[in-house]
């Protein structure tokens, strides 16, 4: 049985997580390897295979696990008792930032979803898409209250937001001149403004 902890502590599980996602995001995921992921880790091939079955299966907990933060955050803000303008402010705001905390993955993951298998590739695709059905209906919430416009579909207005999010890692640098928030807060005004009546 592979240890679950190195010297530190920290998980084996994590510890490949952290190695593959330096690695996918420095040499790409189809030029790493399952040994250098675990040398870099610093476990044997059979501690990746016990926990994860293949490569293709961190490629999937490397967006999953982002995305499952997300969508437990965006719940958190579509289910709270503030008014929909706060709520979806929250919401669109939240996700700039969760998504420039884990850059490398998002980067990892855009560049590299086409090389997941077509059962995993059909998961991601239904929770990328709960996650956007959540939060087109704040959006839908808001124009049917007479709070949004409805000049422009809800989709779009989906779809303007998050293409914005993905671009993020083609561009954003944490030692550039605004900081996630910053960004989140321009991006969640954009959005607002989009939609006033």
């Amino acid at each position: 049985m592979p240890r679950t902890t190195d010297g530190d502590g920290t998980p084996v599980p994590q510890r490949l997580l952290a190695a593959a996602t330096r690695l996918f995001a420095e040499r790409g995921y189809d030029r790493t390897s399952v040994q250098e992921i675990v040398e870099a880790a610093g476990v044997t091939k059979g501690a990746l295979y016990h926990y994860f079955g293949s490569k293709d299966d961190l490629l999937h907990e490397v967006y999953a696990r982002v995305l499952r933060v997300q969508q437990e955050r965006l719940d958190a803000f579509a289910s709270s008792d503030e008014p929909i303008e706060t709520r979806l402010r929250g919401a669109a705001a939240d996700v700039v930032v969760t998504t420039i905390e884990n850059l490398d993955d998002a980067m990892i993951f855009f560049r590299s979803m086409h090389h997941l298998s077509p059962e995993k590739n059909k998961q991601v695709r239904a929770e990328r898409r709960r996650y956007h059905e959540r939060f087109r209906a704040l959006v839908e919430e808001g124009q049917e209250a007479g709070v949004f416009s409805k000049a422009t579909p809800a989709d779009l207005v989906v779809d303007y937001h998050f293409g914005s999010v993905h671009h993020l890692s083609t561009w954003y640098r944490p030692d550039g001149p605004m900081s996630s928030q910053e960004v989140a807060d321009h991006l969640a005004d954009l959005l607002l403004r989009a939609l006033r009546p």
